[in-house]
């Protein structure tokens, strides 16, 4: 696993953080050491994902914005482990990432899962059982969002699943600046520099924009999805099982 130092050294520019090649080739390392609970999310997503796909004929799932297919290997890991490694399985891993897709590629190699590279907003969902989105609404513009959550509520079959895990920012002053400290003491203790923290922000401010978890649920109702259960909860990082 390449180590991420790409915001390492002093720049004179910070630009807008983008999913590039040099992101591609440290984003296990940088996603670890960056987000409370990944290792607990990311297996637990395959496993809650794999339990409704193994109950259908012919089950369909997106992996929207799949980044190197993680939450794609976990569920084909979590179908393994419950015996439910059906051929029928089809998993529609999707990101805009050429850079990350072409990671992905090198290390699923399954004729069960099809990469797709294209914006989500544009992707037309067929008929489906689950649908996966970790840490991808965060990075779609405000206005896209509720029109991306209907879209898939009109995909996914009756009894279907969404599962969404999203960095929230608190109503609560206090409880903000508490996860936030905390936050940063968890990343300089993974040894992130607090410059490489600072610039690493800085690139993110406009591109990453952060909702409440009741934003979140207001809008699962809005788009006219059924119960929305928190099903984990590090700080200010919360995943999300929606019923269709």
């Amino acid at each position: 696993m390449s180590r991420d130092q790409i915001f390492q050294h002093p720049r004179a520019q910070i630009v807008d953080f983008v999913f590039d090649e040099s992101v591609a080739g440290v984003f296990p390392d940088m996603i670890r050491r960056s987000v409370p609970g990944y290792e607990l999310v990311v297996p637990m997503t395959g496993l809650l994902a794999a339990r409704r796909l193994c109950r259908v004929d012919g089950p369909l799932m997106y992996d929207l914005g799949c980044s190197l297919g993680a939450t794609t290997l976990a569920t084909l890991r979590a179908l393994d482990a419950l015996d439910e490694s059906s051929t029928d399985l089809a998993i529609h891993a999707v990101d805009s990432s050429a850079a990350m897709l072409a990671e992905a590629g090198n290390g699923i190699s399954d004729g069960r899962v099809r990469f797709i590279e294209a914006d989500i907003r544009d992707l037309i969902l067929e008929p489906c059982d689950v649908v996966t989105m970790n840490w991808i609404m965060q990075f779609l513009p405000p206005e896209d969002r509720l029109t991306m959550l209907i879209r898939i509520r009109e995909a996914l079959k009756p009894g279907g699943l969404l599962i969404v895990s999203e960095k929230i920012h608190f109503e609560d002053s206090q409880q903000e600046a508490f996860s936030d400290s905390a936050h940063l003491d968890f990343k300089l203790a993974n040894g992130y520099s607090e410059l490489e923290i600072s610039q690493k922000r800085s690139a993110l401010e406009r591109v990453m924009i952060l909702d409440t978890q009741n934003a979140h649920l207001t809008r699962f109702h809005e788009a006219g999805f059924g119960p929305a259960r928190v099903w984990f909860q590090c700080l200010n990082w919360v995943s999300f099982a929606v019923s269709a």
